[in-house]
């Protein structure tokens, strides 16, 4: 299944003998799937089939669905306001000769005068076949959305991987450290133990027993192990396609706090830790990025 963006921009126009209608749909990041429909009062009869069917493609975001239709009638050169379009024509022609103007009228422009063109009654009744060019109209730009959506999505997959190879990466090098820091703080505790003890006599077997113990909740094996399986899990998701925003967030929370984790349990342990601090960092900063940017998914 693909995976889409919830940024994305479309405009369709179909027309058959009623008119022409224009459908123009834009959508950006948001919870919830939050849809606004801009209409004329001659298709309002329509928004509850136009609310439905955005439905069927949308699943999040803020999506902003604009409608407009003209007649044929309106369409056609009898639409023209002659009276209007004369009388642009004599006062064009008493200014050139009151004020020695010289010009040839520009119909382009005496076509955008106001009221030049006919329009459409606000309260005029829907033709029969009406709704069935809205529906269509729509669904044609709310499909071509998501195309353009799918091909946002494809892109942020591929960024979205590179981000998460370089957690993995990361976290390969952290485990090259992590026995070398266990000993390290074992060895570091069991100096601690004998300068604390002060002369009194502990058996050596037991100095390190209780110098392992300690040392053992500082070791980041399972951290290392939980992390990495959230990694994989999220590459799955990611080939998977689909709806995938709220799963991916729930996932960065997760590989965030084991990342915490690795960091607060190594971070007395010499040159090492400060080395596997240098990389946990960077495996958080990872892990941020493919949080901003899974914002962006549906």
């Amino acid at each position: 299944m693909n995976l889409r963006s919830m940024t994305g921009f479309a405009r369709v126009r179909k027309s058959n003998e009623l008119g022409e209608v224009t459908a123009t749909v834009k959508s950006v990041n948001h919870r919830a799937l939050d849809l606004h429909t801009h209409i004329p009062a001659q298709l309002e009869p329509f928004e509850s089939g136009l609310r439905n069917l955005s439905k069927k493609y949308l699943v999040r975001g803020h999506v902003d669905l604009r409608l407009s239709f003209t007649p044929a009638h309106t369409m056609a050169a009898a639409a023209l306001n002659r009276p209007l379009f004369e009388a642009y024509l004599q006062a064009l022609q008493e200014a050139s000769a009151s004020y020695g103007i010289a010009g040839q009228p520009d119909v382009s422009a005496a076509l955008r005068i106001p009221g030049m063109l006919a329009q459409p009654a606000e309260d005029e009744d829907a033709p029969e076949g009406l709704e069935q060019l809205v529906l269509a109209a729509a669904e044609e730009a709310l499909a071509a959305l998501n195309v353009f959506r799918e091909r946002e999505g494809a892109e942020i997959r591929g960024l979205l991987k590179g981000h998460n190879a370089a957690v993995r990466r990361d976290a390969a090098e952290i485990e090259k450290y992590r026995a070398p820091a266990v000993e390290h703080f074992r060895a570091r505790l069991e100096e601690r133990l004998t300068e604390l003890l002060n002369g009194v006599a502990l058996e050596p077997q037991r100095l390190a027993q209780e110098a392992a113990v300690l040392a053992d909740r500082s070791d980041i094996t399972e951290e290392l192990g939980r992390l990495l399986v959230h990694s994989r899990e999220l590459d799955s998701l990611l080939d998977a396609g689909g709806e995938l925003g709220k799963k991916l967030d729930f996932l960065m929370q997760e590989m965030n706090r084991e990342t915490n984790t690795i960091l607060s349990k190594t971070s007395g342990v010499g040159e090492l830790g400060l080395n596997i601090t240098a990389l946990g960092l960077e495996v958080k900063a990872n892990i941020e990025r493919i949080r901003e940017q899974a914002l962006n998914l549906e």
